[in-house]
């Protein structure tokens, strides 16, 4: 099964802004008998991606232990149908047995004693032919419960690819808050440093240096918080994906997202896995219904035996002669077998007002689910919208940010901004950059969480190139005919992957790559900012 296409493209990337070069004055802002160059180290020249949302998907689909766990518990489920069929089909009994008479008191004694030895083996068939419509309807019941299966099934790979694309994207925007914190640091060190310098030719006081250490200290601190995201953020990744995130590509555009609220909730309700199966499962209660009803019914069976008997010796010639007992023999009959219920204690009425119970729930639990689902739908489009506000917003703000850095250095040189607005100007730009980077990934996420309500971020859906995808139908067409009582599965091994081996996640981000956010054109945004909004 193979779809053309996943996604378009996309980028989450952190926004590099480099220090322009300061040159300091005296307090007159006459003379410039210090200069300090600030600026940033050249970053290293980033890595090629080894891995891709696909690839992650891919793995995740493969060898994540839940989803195996979830995939097997169907193929219980595909059993139900034939255990619920065999109570329709014939039965057949073989029976032996040996017994040897130690005393009996009523016994006849010398030539004409009975035998007292005899030894038994014979067949018995029994054919169900009428059970009040019992077996039929536990079988429907069992089948409709496959459906509920499938769908869930369905719904676990749509709730696995949400969490693998969280991870994924999770990743990358650490990945960026880290590397934007390390620049600040390492902007505010230089800055640290030109303040000193600047103090001790008079410039400035020990209150403007105190400033400048503070907001090193705090900026170090940020540093090291976003780090410990960054790892726990990997080891998310290896808990969900089976291994570490690598060097990961940039995710690609969202497929298919809808146009409107309205179009979401209709397909939503259409297509939602949860939603199907919670209404196979209230379908399926109604088959239990008329099962229970079916207990009150007569029970019509056919019966046929044959039986070999032998006296073992044990039979005398004079009995023999005088009653024409045969030494051994066969006895074969045939017949029929009606049960009809007469007074059962009650437990037929509970047992139907137990399944008219449980389908109560299954109708309730539909419309909770459902409920669900458009709330859902509803929160997740509202934050993919907000999220789309919320780039174009931060992207003003750094584009206004970066534009009032430059300002405030350039008034600072004359004396009439001092060095705490200098370093106020820094963290509002490094805010607003970490907040275009969690928009981008807010955006990513919702419009995810957004197409699985939806019903569209199945495997089915995607393009994954790994391999044949896993057919729940293809289990349950092979046993769901089964007659064999000894045709058993090979023992189950193992499928999703440990991660007790894969490396201690660090917040290394040597590999990563930083593009400045105003070097982009509208056609190589993470998301459209242009969509038409509802």
């Amino acid at each position: 099964m193979r779809i053309s296409s996943l996604f378009l493209g996309v980028s989450l990337v952190a926004i590099a802004v480099p220090a322009a070069a300061q040159t300091t004055t005296t307090r007159s802002g006459t003379s410039t008998p210090v200069r300090v160059e600030v600026g940033t180290a050249a970053p290293a020249e980033a890595a090629q991606p080894t891995t891709t949302l696909r690839d992650a998907l891919v793995q995740a689909y493969n060898t994540n232990p839940g989803l195996q766990s979830d995939r097997a518990t169907q193929r219980a489920n595909d059993e139900n149908v034939p255990i619920a069929r065999a109570a329709g089909r014939p039965g057949l009994n073989g029976t032996a047995s040996v017994t040897d008479s130690i005393y009996d008191s009523d016994a006849l004694s010398g030539p004409f004693a009975g035998p007292t030895r005899q030894g038994r083996a014979g067949l018995s068939v029994s054919v169900p032919v009428y059970s009040g419509g019992a077996v039929r309807n536990s079988v429907r019941a069992a089948e409709t419960r496959v459906d509920a299966g499938q769908a869930s099934l369905r719904g676990s790979e749509a709730q696995l690819f949400t969490d693998a694309v969280t991870s994924y994207v999770d990743v990358l925007r650490f990945e960026a808050i880290v590397r934007l914190n390390q620049q600040n640091v390492h902007v505010l060190e230089v800055n640290l440093q030109a303040t000193r310098d600047r103090f001790e030719v008079g410039d400035l006081t020990r209150t403007d240096v105190a400033q400048s250490e503070a907001r090193l200290a705090l900026a170090q601190s940020q540093l090291r918080t976003a780090e410990a995201g960054l790892i726990g953020s990997r080891e998310n990744y290896i808990r969900i994906i089976g291994a570490p995130p690598g060097v990961l590509a940039q995710p690609p555009a969202l497929p298919n997202l809808p146009g409107d609220v309205q179009d979401a909730e209709q397909a939503a309700i259409a297509s939602n896995p949860d939603l199907e199966a919670a209404q196979k499962q209230r379908d399926a209660t109604a088959f239990d219904v008329r099962a229970a009803r079916a207990t009150r019914s007569p029970q019509v069976a056919l019966t046929a035996s044959s039986n070999y008997y032998n006296y073992l010796g044990s039979l005398s010639d004079q009995l023999h002669a005088a009653n024409g007992i045969n030494a051994n023999g066969i006895a074969n009959s045939v017949g029929a077998q009606v049960t009809l219920p007469i007074f059962q204690g009650g437990r037929p009425a509970a047992q139907v007002r137990q399944a008219q119970a449980r389908r109560a729930a299954a109708m309730e639990t539909v419309t909770l689910t459902e409920r669900g689902v458009i709330a859902q739908v509803r929160s997740a489009y509202a934050n993919y919208q907000s999220s789309l506000r919320v780039i174009e917003s931060t992207r003003i703000a750094v584009d206004a940010n970066k534009l009032s850095l430059e300002g405030v250095r350039a008034e600072n040189s004359v004396g009439t901004r001092t060095i705490l607005d200098i370093l106020n100007a820094e963290q509002e730009l490094l805010n607003s950059q970490v907040n275009y980077v969690t928009a981008e990934r807010d955006a990513y996420v919702a419009g995810f969480q957004l197409l699985a309500a939806m019903g569209r971020a199945e495997a089915r859906d995607l393009n994954l190139d790994g391999g044949p995808l896993y057919d729940p139908e293809i289990n349950y067409k092979r046993v769901k005919n089964r007659w064999s009582d000894r045709n058993d599965d090979p023992e189950p091994q193992t499928v999703g992957t440990r991660t007790n081996q894969t490396p201690v996640q660090t917040p290394d981000v040597s590999g990563t790559s930083l593009d400045p956010v105003l070097q982009r054109s509208d056609t190589t945004r993470p998301v459209d900012i242009n969509r038409k909004k509802p």
